[in-house]
């Protein structure tokens, strides 16, 4: 029997999932609660529309169901690992603009970003009961950003957040297909078993 098949790694893959589900769910909560208070403090009107921001992947996927398990890790890992770097970088911007005269957006852009941070390691731990491994991060720093003026940096913060929101959602979705199939399950989750 291999290793991701025995009954203690089917129990731990099923608590990993159950656990990151509630943690994605909180994530989720607080992002929304932090754009009220990002929308509110950068003067921004919350209906704006905002572009695609680079080095933000999409939350959503064209064939989702036709993903494996760990596709759907991989996918979310290089997600997080995208967002734990903008989200440091917003929060370095605001420490740069506001200083510490804000006491309610600096912390709660730091405490999303530690979510952010621990939601990452909760994913590598999965890819890890997998077999697979989580994949090394492609360079420690990402290419710095060019240098964006005031408002595009409130704009690129804002589509930043709102696409964390959806992938919370997202990674929900996942995590619910993985607690689902036992771990090292390589096929896709959301077909049903006889395809």
């Amino acid at each position: 029997m291999a290793a991701a098949d025995t009954p203690s790694a089917t129990l731990r893959h099923h608590d990993l999932c159950s656990r990151g589900i509630r943690l994605a769910r909180k994530m989720r909560s607080d992002v929304t609660d932090l754009l009220d208070i990002y929308v509110q403090r950068q003067g921004l009107d919350a209906s704006i529309s905002v572009a695609a921001v680079d080095g933000v992947p999409a939350a959503a996927a064209e064939r989702w169901a036709e993903q494996t398990g760990t596709q759907r890790l991989l996918d979310n890992l290089a997600a997080y690992r995208a967002f734990r770097s903008l989200l440091a970088q917003m929060l370095e911007e605001q420490r740069e603009q506001l200083g510490d005269a804000d006491a309610e957006l600096g912390p709660a852009l730091a405490a999303v970003l530690l979510q952010v941070s621990a939601f990452t390691y909760h994913l590598e731990e999965l890819l890890e009961l997998e077999s697979r491994g989580a994949p090394a991060e492609e360079g420690s720093e990402p290419p710095a950003p060019p240098r964006l003026s005031l408002f595009e940096q409130k704009l690129r913060g804002l589509g930043v957040l709102r696409e964390l929101a959806q992938w919370a959602v997202r990674s929900v979705r996942d995590l619910r297909q993985l607690a689902k199939h036992g771990p090292g399950s390589g096929a896709a989750l959301g077909l049903p078993e006889s395809q």
